[in-house]
């Protein structure tokens, strides 16, 4: 007498191929190569989780050179739902990925939230041109947020203002002249 019976969920097979995700990375590219990097990381579903915790973000963000030799900080800049950040990498041992998941795996564990979503988005910026413009971006990114909030909240009057109470965007140059 067999005494084996079938427990538990039953595997179904998908009727379809499952989505893939699109590949977002340079598939030959060297993320530990010198250079400069622009990274831009989005909180976990649009969430102003940034807001909320400025310092601890801003803390952590300037605590990665200590931590990773051959890192610097060239220009960044703090949102409520997003940073943008442009990297300098000379000599670095460890790739952009590592990097970026270490900065989202601190910001988590020190804020005890789901902080990020899932990816991040990076350019890798090959000349001056291109890192002078891209500073420009980043410089005026705050601006362009206030001036899409002025549109929908009329100086902020609305009691469903969202940034009502907001401290300003943090906006940081650090070796502006460097290049």
């Amino acid at each position: 007498m067999d005494n084996t019976r079938n427990v538990g969920v039953r595997f179904i097979e998908p009727t379809g191929k499952l989505p893939k995700r699109k590949e977002i990375r340079l598939k030959t590219y060297d993320y530990k190569s010198d250079g400069y990097y622009f990274v831009t990381i989005c909180t976990h579903r649009g969430k102003p989780n940034i807001r909320q915790y400025r310092e601890v973000v801003k803390r952590i963000l300037l605590s990665l050179p200590e931590r990773f030799s051959g890192l610097k900080i060239d220009f960044y800049v703090l949102m409520s739902t997003h940073l943008h950040v442009i990297f300098i990498f000379d000599g670095m041992k460890e790739g952009l990925p590592y990097l970026v998941r270490t900065f989202k795996a601190l910001v988590t564990r020190n804020t005890g939230v789901k902080f990020w979503q899932r990816n991040y988005y990076e350019h890798v910026i090959r000349n001056e041109t291109t890192l002078f413009k891209i500073r420009e971006y980043i410089e005026n990114n705050p601006l362009a947020e206030i001036i899409r909030f002025e549109q929908f909240y009329k100086s902020g009057s609305d009691k469903s203002d969202p940034y009502k109470n907001s401290p300003p965007p943090t906006i940081k140059v650090m070796e502006k002249d460097r290049l």
